[in-house]
This record gives structure tokens, C-alpha cells and sequence, in this order.
């Protein structure tokens, strides 16, 4: 059955934005259905607020980790000492075998308290009322320039920061400049072994009889940058990654550098020139910067970056007229993504499109807390996102995400639990109908409407509403 088009508020709000929230009159959606471009430019252009809430820099979280692992070591020590049987009979094994007392819940570490409050601060900004659509560009750049707390350690600690420092800081900059700053993060560093990659002829080399981890410059030239089957070849990921050494962090304790912060070591540099993709880069710092500018004005990275952005926003199929204004768009300024994005908007076909996309885990759950006006439960969320299969800040690969509608289609049946549960929790009395109404409009179906109507509670109704295809594809 074909889905209606989308008015052009719904449209706006759905596609581009974060959905409708349940405030929101008719009035509102009709002034942004007058001009539902500009609501979108106003958006996109707005200042950018601050997250709320008590949130650490990426060294501030860097300490945090660091305490709590030195604490851990503390705990197993003593733990050792204490399990050290003392000589002196069969005392000491009767008291292990006592059952021990109960305890009542353990409050969160600090390093919980930091991960807690940066899903807080993301949540809480998503069910904010507006469009919506800078911070659907977050999303967007975030699982572009991925990285996953299942590594651990640092990068756990690191993962709300980066995204504020790296992607938010940057979101309708350059892309150059959000480039560098990601390959330069310690939690891009971490996550993808840059600290492991030793130059073979550079002095820590030789004494240590180590040498290159490719991961950073595959994954810079594949998925950041120019994307697969552009030209490159192994020769250039290996002299990429010769480039990239002794890119690392300061360690506490280093004289020379400053702790969780980026540091260039030339003692794990590889000496001398390098050629990728038949241009010839100086050693030093200074030859990945040039290496990273030039990538980021190529004309393959901006086809990369339209198609992705097309596929992210309009279809799993990108229509290949409006990738081409993108990547015209992208190379004419320099990379800039205000104007990318704003090439994008103004473009017909991002109107015209039919409502095929399938809304991920993430937008279909914030949707449906701002249409339903449910109070803030960052926690319930994210468990929400995690039994979807899209765990903020866990991506199962550095490639993201899947942006296409197909991978998540298996995790519908686990929606109608979730959506009837947060109904329940939205306390519905009255008829589903006028709120129904609300957040699918005009391309409401009629046997959507029906299926509603012959509901036998107003919550089974409003469950139909939130799984129907009108609600669930943008």
C-alpha cells in the first residue's frame, strides 16, 4: 500500500527534525507549513546552546577513568592480601565459606556518573520542543565519525565529550575542520589503535621492534573521507598510516605533553617523506594536517559525504540529482556543511520525495516521546535504544550504524512492546483520535483511522497510531 506524501510541517519536522511534540498546536504546524524551508534555515542556523548538566571535558573524564582504575588495582590487592591464607588452622576457610551479608544497591561511580550524565544531557536536548534539525545533523556526524564505548576504558569515558568536542563544535563548521579534530581526539586515537602504531624506523621503532596499525588510515580514507573503490590502494593506506604515527595522548606524568589531550610524539614517527595517492607529504606533524586538508576537498569525499546525507535524510536510494547538487554544493565552499545542508533543504527533490524512509531506533523513540509528552526518563531510554538494536555511543563497527531501512525492519515486533509500554506511561484516558490526528495528519489512512477507532482501550489505539507505516517512515 502506498504511504501518503507528508504535508510539508510534518514533513519538516519528521524528515529533517525530531518529530512533532504533543504542545505543539495546529497553528504552530500551519506557520511551518507556510514556509517549511525557512523554519528549517532558522533552525539550522540558530545559535547553538550549551548541553545542560554537570558535564567533563575529555581530560576532566580521562582523570575520572584513570581514579577509578587505579582504585579497581587498590580493591584487587587487598582483595589478594585478604584471601592469603594466614598458616594458622582451618579458621580462615570456614570464614570464606560464611554467605556474605546483604548489601543494599551500590551507588554510581563517578565514571558512572559521567556516562549518566552525558546520556541525560543528549536525551533531555532531543525532546526539547523545536524542529530539531541540528541536532538530527549530531546524530548524522556522530555515526559518521563513530567511535563505541565497547572498547572501553579511555574511549567509554571519552564518548559523550568527543561528541560535544569534536562533532556539536563543528556541526555547520568545515568538514575539514571537523575531520581533523576527530582523527586528532584521543577517543578516535584510542578506539582505533593510532597509539599502537609505531613508525619501524623511528627511534621507539628500532628499540621496540614495532611498527604500523593501519586502522586509523583505513577507516579516514573508507568511511570518513573519500569511501570504498576511490582510487587508493594498500600502498596508500600503509604510507597513510606511516603519516599518521606518533599521532597519541599525553599520559599523566608526561613532561611533554599534556594528560588525555592530543600529543604528536616524533619519537614514533616514521622519518622522512611519504606518497599517498601519488602526492609526496613532509614528515612531521604537519604532513597529516596536509594530508587531511587535501582529503577533505576532494571531490570523492564530497561525494561520499552527499550520498550519505541523502541516504541518511531522503532515501535509502539517493536520487543521483540531488547528490549532485550536494557535492557541488560541498566543493564550491570549501566543505562547508551550513551550506551543504542548507543545499539539501532548497532542494526540490527533498520535498518531493515519498515518506519511504523507516525511522531508526533512536528518531522513532524520541518521536515518540515528544508526541506523547512523556517525562524525562533518560535511563528507561536507553534501555529502550539498547533492546532496539541502537545503543547511544555503541556502534558494532567503526562503519556506524546502518543508514538503510532494511537492517532495522527486524526489530519491529520489539516496537509494539515499547510503544505500549510508554503509552501506558503517558496515561491516555480520552479518545486516541485527536492525537492520532496530531502526529500523522493529513496522510493518516483510513484504515489506520479505522484500526484506531475499533481500538479496544484508547492505549491499544494510540499503540496503532505509533507503529502505523505513517508514523513509522519519514
Amino acid at each position: 500500500m502506498a504511504i501518503p506524501r507528508l504535508d510539508p510541517a510534518r514533513l519538516a519536522l519528521s524528515r529533517f527534525g525530531l518529530g512533532i511534540s504533543v504542545g505543539q498546536s495546529q497553528a504552530d504546524l500551519n506557520a511551518i507549513g507556510r514556509d517549511p524551508r525557512g523554519a528549517l534555515i532558522a533552525d539550522l542556523t540558530a545559535p547553538d546552546r550549551p548541553l545542560t548538566g554537570e558535564l567533563k571535558t575529555s581530560d576532566q573524564a580521562g582523570q575520572v577513568q584513570r581514579a577509578a582504575q587505579a582504585e579497581r588495582q587498590q580493591a584487587r590487592a587487598a582483595a589478594a592480601e585478604i584471601a592469603r591464607p594466614a598458616g594458622s588452622g582451618p579458621a580462615a576457610p570456614a570464614a570464606a565459606e560464611m554467605p556474605a551479608p546483604s548489601r543494599p544497591p551500590a551507588a554510581p561511580t563517578p565514571m558512572e556518573q559521567v556516562i549518566r550524565a552525558e546520556f541525560a544531557a543528549r536525551y533531555l536536548r532531543a525532546c526539547e520542543p523545536g524542529l530539531g534539525l541540528r541536532e538530527r545533523l549530531v546524530w548524522f556526524w556522530s555515526n559518521h565519525f563513530c567511535i563505541s564505548m565497547d572498547k572501553g576504558g579511555l574511549v567509554r569515558a571519552m564518548a559523550g565529550a568527543y561528541e560535544r568536542e569534536v562533532i556539536r563544535r563543528h556541526v555547520t563548521g568545515d568538514f575539514a575542520a571537523m575531520l581533523m579534530a576527530s582523527a586528532r581526539h584521543p577517543a578516535m586515537l584510542l578506539y582505533l589503535d593510532n597509539g599502537r602504531s609505531i613508525g619501524p624506523n623511528s627511534p621507539a621503532g628500532k628499540r621496540q621492534g614495532r611498527g604500523l596499525n593501519e586502522n586509523l588510515a583505513r577507516e579516514i580514507l573508507e568511511l570518513h573521507t573519500l569511501g570504498v573503490r576511490t582510487g587508493y590502494g594498500q600502498d596508500d593506506v600503509t604510507a597513510f598510516a606511516a603519516v599518521l604515527t606518533g599521532w597519541t595522548m599525553g599520559n599523566p606524568g608526561d613532561p611533554d605533553a599534556l594528560p588525555f589531550r592530543f600529543r604528536f610524539n616524533p619519537r614514533s614517527h616514521e622519518p622522512g617523506p611519504k606518497t599517498v595517492l601519488g602526492k609526496a607529504y613532509p614528515e612531521g606533524e604537519q604532513g597529516g594536517l596536509q594530508l587531511l586538508a587535501d582529503l577533505a576537498r576532494s571531490p570523492a569525499t564530497a561525494r561520499h559525504v552527499a550520498t550519505k546525507l541523502v541516504r541518511h535524510f531522503i532515501s535509502d536510494t539517493p536520487p543521483a540529482s540531488l547528490v549532485a547538487r550536494l557535492e557541488t554544493a560541498f566543493l564550491a565552499t570549501g566543505g562547508n556543511l551550513n551550506a551543504t545542508t542548507r543545499a539539501l533543504i532548497e532542494a526540490p527533490e527533498a520535498f518531493e520525495a515519498p515518506a519511504t524512509k523507516l525511522r531508526r531506533p533512536f528518531e522513532w523513540v524520541v518521536a515518540l516521546h515528544r508526541g506523547l509528552g512523556l517525562a524525562p526518563e533518560p535511563q528507561r531510554f536507553q534501555r529502550a535504544l539498547t533492546v532496539l538494536g541502537q545503543p547511544t555511543w555503541r556502534v558494532p563497527s567503526p562503519q556506524g550504524f546502518s543508514e538503510d531501512s532494511a537492517p532495522w525492519m527486524d526489530g519491529l515486533v520489539q516496537r509494539v512492546d515499547i510503544a505500549h509500554l510508554f503509552v501506558r506511561s503517558a496515561q491516555i484516558s480520552g479518545s486516541p483520535v485527536p492525537i492520532a490526528d496530531l502526529l500523522l495528519g493529513p496522510r493518516m489512512s483510513e484504515a489506520t483511522r479505522e484500526a484506531i477507532r475499533r481500538a479496544e482501550t484508547p492505549q491499544q489505539g494510540l499503540t496503532i497510531a505509533l507503529m502505523s507505516p505513517e508514523f513509522l517512515r519519514r
